[in-house]
């Protein structure tokens, strides 16, 4: 909702990149009537992923994964949900069928995140690329994995820190008319929900072909490619495969719990399509995020039944993904241990996945506002996940510092009752984190001070 209130003569927070993580600090900090200056490089500068200038686009699938309670991701999400997430608000408002999972209409969705932040009166954007982190005042670092040189270089020189390097990849998006559908079934996995995948299945002799011919593909600048480090949860499909030959149908092919109605059988091995927009006019390969050259892509692509004569609306891409190495620099507030005017949040700070970079965000922007008034910022507690992910992030080895996804393993454990079931369980944890998250929203749980 847009804020009217008079900000002329508060403190402004700088809030650098206006992806997920910087829109959402950008409005937890404005909703708290502290005036805020966004800043975004686009359309000025440009990145090799992004292809709008709208905030908080999304460059990979347009799934923000499961939305049950008995899954992680769905847990983050009811957190953020009961924490006023802009970024939720947005994507339930532009959600598009998924199944069990929260995928949104990418372009609808990114515009409705720019028509809020840009609708909000104590909010200023700035479209203009930042070199150098402001000297004074409290910020919000949330410039991304495709942090610019510059910026880079200044945030170097404030941390004494090296920064760490992977990269990350995106799958494919063709054309719904091109796909046939004689080919393939809609179904979700297990029938849980509505049918809202697309399902081409492979037999035996189609799954050797497609494999081998995967496998001796063209990569993508080859010789600097051996030397990539790539997240565990966004592999290529190329270099998944590369570790066997079943390696896939365990991954993003698994068939199980999926029926051919053509056999009334599991098929070998499964290629997952699933909706890019309300309309349905493009389907994403799900998990084929890929590290192949373009043509490559065309001609190994089609040999999934179904995709023979498919129109690549978007090929999958390799990009850097940078980040710091947040056990060093960071507390559980996402706030900067040796400079704490300074906070950080997206996937910069550490964290992977959209939901997870927005809510990031989101504490960030909270304890930006807290630290601005005087204030002691807030560690929320490590039975939330919001609260676990944090702990993750500031307290691991950082030796061996990787980015993370949301997880149940992150939660401290409860004692496993006889004869409770695995969803039941993971239900349980739910239930313990959403309750300790009402007491932090009703006031009643105490602020402690860095561990």
């Amino acid at each position: 909702m847009p804020l009217t209130a008079n900000h002329s003569k508060a403190p402004t927070l700088t809030v650098i990149g206006g992806g997920l993580a910087g829109s959402e600090a950008a409005w937890q900090a404005a909703s708290r009537r502290v005036p805020v200056t966004l800043y975004e490089m686009r359309p000025a500068v440009r990145t090799e992923a992004h292809e709008t200038d709208l905030l908080a686009e999304l460059v990979c699938s347009n799934s923000l994964r499961s939305d049950r309670l008995d899954r992680a991701n769905g847990l983050l999400k009811e957190e953020m949900r009961r924490l006023g997430s802009l970024i939720m608000s947005a994507a339930d408002e532009t959600r598009v069928p998924a199944g069990s999972a929260l995928a949104v209409d990418r372009a609808a969705f990114a515009a409705e995140v720019t028509r809020r932040i840009e609708n909000c009166h104590g909010i200023r954007i700035i479209r203009e690329e930042v070199t150098a982190v402001p000297p004074e005042g409290t910020v919000i670092v949330a410039s991304g994995p495709l942090t610019s040189s510059p910026l880079a270089k200044a945030l170097y020189a404030i941390t004494g820190e090296h920064y760490l390097f992977f990269y990350d990849a995106v799958s494919p998006i063709v054309a719904a008319e091109t796909i046939d559908m004689n080919e393939c079934f809609a179904a979700s996995r297990y029938h849980k929900g509505d049918a809202d995948y697309l399902n081409c299945p492979l037999d035996e002799g189609q799954y050797d072909d497609f494999y081998e011919a995967l496998v001796t593909a063209e990569r993508a600048g080859p010789h600097e490619f051996e030397k990539r480090e790539f997240f565990e949860g966004c592999l290529p499909v190329d270099v998944l495969a590369a570790r066997g030959k079943d390696a896939l149908r365990f991954g993003p092919m698994k068939p199980v719990g999926l029926t051919d109605p053509r056999t009334g059988e599991m098929p070998n091995a499964v290629a997952q399509l699933r909706a890019e927009n309300v309309a349905r006019t493009m389907y994403n390969l799900v998990g084929f995020q890929t590290s192949l050259r373009w043509g490559e892509q065309k001609r190994v692509f089609r040999m999934i039944p179904g995709l023979r004569d498919a129109e690549f609306l978007r090929f999958g891409v390799v990009h850097r993904n940078t980040y710091i190495n947040a056990p060093a620099l960071l507390n559980e507030r996402y706030q900067c241990r040796a400079v704490p005017r300074m906070f950080f949040a997206g996937q910069i700070s550490g964290v992977e996945g959209y939901v997870e970079s927005a809510g990031s965000g989101l504490i960030a922007g909270i304890n930006a506002v807290q630290h601005m008034r005087g204030e002691q910022p807030l560690t929320f507690p490590q039975e939330t996940m919001l609260g676990a992910l944090a702990h993750y992030i500031a307290n691991a080895d950082r030796r061996h510092f990787q980015p993370m996804n949301a997880n149940f393993g992150l939660l401290p454990p409860m004692k496993k009752r006889r004869g409770q079931r695995k969803l039941e369980r993971k239900l349980a944890y739910s239930s313990r984190a959403l309750a300790a998250l009402e007491a932090v929203v009703s006031g009643q749980w105490s602020v402690v001070s860095d561990r």
